[in-house]
């Protein structure tokens, strides 16, 4: 069904000539959660914006069928795993921008320009009152025999994962990385399952203390919008900035590249440079709950309550570069 929704929403796309300027955005990401960034951008620049919402993976692998017919002008997705996929892919073409250089640091975009971080993720460990923390400074303390049994993470197939765990791949031996993983996995309350929230909702019951999660999924559930039992369970949580002393919490982007076979090319790189302005940044910060990649500009008070904390400098294409690994990695450690 999803299927053929695409391809009729694709069909409009195509057969629906207008005098007005337009960009075709194939987007991985809520639209509920772009909108309002995009109609700021029509509203800016005249330009309307044509969505396609679908999975990731769908989206990649549509953009492959269409080939060089593709209406595409942009993908829009999360992870770096999943921006190296499609550069891998030659999907997409790259983009020579000052806007984004000045915008956008240096390990927050692909080191060809073919893709561009546009939010920042920060994947830190939670714990509720329960957990022993003083024992937690770093990723590597979740292997500590008193935390048996009180870890919730979600499972290896999630590229969150991977992309934590191709991150320790660019900082320590892949031994040193896959004892750790199965330390973890000896350490883990439940077998994994389900997505952050539910590592936050189970933590919150009881079932564990510890869990590794991305911000802006307690942020929501910590939101004037939650239910009251996301709420009550948000409030449970606190959050642990890893690796201080050392290389800095994990972190990762949401971000977009242009097409190679785009139509409206100029257009596509006009939303990717407005998408890394202040005031789309400051959208991103309010409306997501995720950091701006974008320096100075002001986070979400939700996200300010935790404090200011240290990421990791890593470049996030090796991120990508990692993945393959990281997934085999996880296996052979019996992290299902």
């Amino acid at each position: 069904m999803k299927k053929l929704v695409l391809i009729a929403l694709a069909g409009l796309l195509v057969s629906c000539s207008s005098p007005t300027p337009e960009v075709n955005l194939y987007s991985a990401r809520k639209e509920a959660l772009i909108k309002p960034l995009l109609d700021a951008f029509t509203q800016e620049t005249g330009i309307k914006v044509n969505i396609i919402s679908a999975s990731a993976d769908a989206l990649l692998e549509r953009i492959k069928s269409e080939g060089i017919n593709s209406p595409a002008d942009v993908l829009l997705t999360t992870d770096a795993g999943r921006l190296h996929r499609a550069k891998q892919a030659s999907l997409f073409a790259p983009i020579d921008s000052a806007i984004l250089h000045n915008n956008i640091p240096a390990n927050y975009r692909d080191g060809d320009n073919t893709w561009f971080g546009l939010s920042l993720r920060a994947r830190p460990i939670m714990v509720t009152a329960k957990a022993p923390e003083s024992t937690l400074t770093s990723y590597e303390d979740l292997v500590a025999p008193e935390l048996a049994g009180q870890i919730c993470i979600r499972s290896s197939g999630n590229i969150y994962n991977q992309s934590l765990v191709a991150s320790m791949l660019a900082h320590a031996s892949a031994s040193d990385v896959e004892a750790w993983a199965k330390g973890l996995v000896a350490n883990m309350a439940r077998e994994p399952q389900g997505g952050d929230r539910d590592q936050i909702r189970a933590a919150a019951a009881g079932q564990c203390s510890v869990v590794v999660a991305n911000t802006y999924y307690l942020a929501n559930m910590l939101a004037d919008s939650a239910t009251d039992d996301d709420r009550t369970a948000g409030e449970a949580i606190s959050v642990i900035w890893p690796n201080q002393q050392d290389r800095g919490t994990h972190v990762n982007v949401s971000g977009a590249g242009l097409i190679k076979s785009a139509p409206n090319s100029d257009n596509g790189i006009k939303l990717i440079e407005y998408l890394s302005s202040d005031k789309a940044q400051h959208l991103y910060a309010n409306v997501n709950f995720e950091y701006p990649v974008k320096p100075g500009v002001d986070i979400h008070p939700i996200l300010a309550k935790w404090g200011k904390f240290k990421a990791d400098a890593l470049p996030l294409e090796k991120l990508g570069e990692n993945n393959a690994e990281a997934v085999k990695l996880m296996d052979r450690a019996g992290w299902k």
